[in-house]
């Protein structure tokens, strides 16, 4: 059967939009044929956490090694453990994984998908070493209870905003309200660099350092005298002395280039604009899905949400399953919708580590009725109504 091509979906290109001002912005990077973490990413780096409110910001190639160098900068690793949500793009868990650590996976609420302090309390060991929630969609975790849970324990908090861009939380922005926060700029997300792209800030500089230096690869200068001067690449000596390296761990090439970061720094100031009309988007499907028996938008925080997704839950009287529901939208009326995510427990990988159903039974539960509906800023209101009444014409 040759389906016709989608109208409205959501897929790669659809998280931001590009303007004048990031052509410009990249055509003027190209040009200086500066390398990776030049004078643009740095300048990027402190604009994003004056934007976060945090003391630190480094720039990454994506929110999946930003994750990783938070684990190794807390030098967690086997025999320790990382309690996380089910519900979040597989890298989120990979990062405690892919340095030995064991995955502990806490249940979800069922209100808003994001992690459940109770549960978290319940699963927390004396091999405890990081707490790991996600900003499910740009709603912000109970943040105030995951750090009563972590720090009398001395349990670092490391928070995934991959989808909380520019959300708050009580007044702060996300990225101020951990340990470490990690940020992607996939192409799907609030903001984009260029296809892929993250940031981590923090408020710690011990933790900063850490990861500077694992982001290149543990990379030392050091003058003839063998004095070490840094692992920022912008202070190796040029001048009339020749410089060394050296390598004092076993790092990685974690670095943004001056190209992302010119249209990261262009991104950062459109991302409350772009926002604020994905608000505009995910009130018209509130108004407009109003009133449907068994259909229910995800409850939202009154204010400070991202809306990087747009989720409902089918309930039991809604009239189709989920994959009816999801199959013909495409058939019918080519709108593609998706589901996110799969529970992580859930996979062949993690269930080849001896994971598996019955672990996080909210999140199993709520995995079978949750569709995402399109929701990227390129939307026009005529695209949200198409939408809107196509699932009532189903019905």
């Amino acid at each position: 059967m040759q389906l016709p091509k989608p109208l409205y979906e959501l897929e790669y290109g659809h998280g931001s939009i590009y303007d004048e001002d990031d052509k410009a912005a990249l055509l003027a990077a190209l040009e200086d044929s500066a390398p990776s973490c030049g004078p643009r990413v740095k300048a990027f780096e402190e604009a994003f956490a004056a934007y976060c409110g945090a003391a630190h910001a480094l720039a990454v190639t994506s929110a999946t090694a930003g994750l990783r160098l938070a684990m190794l900068a807390l030098d967690i690793g086997p025999g320790d453990e990382v309690i996380t949500t089910p519900i979040s793009w597989i890298s989120t868990a990979n990062a405690a994984a892919s340095v030995g650590a064991s995955v502990v996976f806490a249940d979800v609420e069922a209100e808003t998908m994001n992690l459940d302090p109770r549960s978290v309390a319940a699963k927390v060991s004396e091999r405890t070493r990081a707490i790991l929630p996600v900003h499910l969609y740009g709603e912000c975790c109970d943040m105030d209870a995951l750090a009563g849970i972590a720090r009398p324990r001395n349990i670092a908090l490391v928070d995934d905003c991959a989808h909380a861009a520019g959300a708050e939380y009580k007044g702060r922005k996300a990225g101020s309200l951990a340990d470490i926060s990690v940020f992607s700029f996939h192409q799907q997300k609030n903001m984009v660099t260029l296809g892929e792209g993250g940031m981590i800030t923090t408020t710690r500089r011990d933790l900063h350092e850490r990861m500077l230096g694992f982001r290149s690869l543990c990379c030392r200068t050091y003058d003839p005298k063998g004095k070490y001067l840094a692992f920022d690449e912008s202070a190796r000596p040029m001048g009339k002395r020749y410089w060394y390296l050296d390598f004092d761990d076993v790092g990685f090439n974690y670095r943004m280039t001056e190209a992302q970061a010119a249209v990261g720094l262009v991104q950062l100031r459109k991302l409350d604009g772009l926002n604020r009309r994905r608000a505009e988007i995910a009130e018209r499907y509130r108004r407009g899905l109003s009133g449907i028996p068994g259909l229910c938008p995800l409850r939202r925080s009154k204010g400070g949400h991202a809306n990087h997704v747009f989720c409902v839950l089918l309930g039991d009287s809604f009239p189709l399953s989920k994959e009816d529901f999801m199959w013909r939208l495409y058939t019918e009326k080519r709108i593609k919708v998706w589901s996110h995510y799969m529970p992580i427990h859930l996979t062949s990988a993690y269930r080849a580590m001896g994971h598996g159903e019955g672990e996080c039974p909210v999140a199993e539960d709520l995995f079978h009725r949750y569709v995402s509906l399109p929701v990227h800023p390129r939307l026009t209101d005529e695209a949200v109504d198409y939408v809107i009444a196509s699932i009532r014409e189903l019905l």
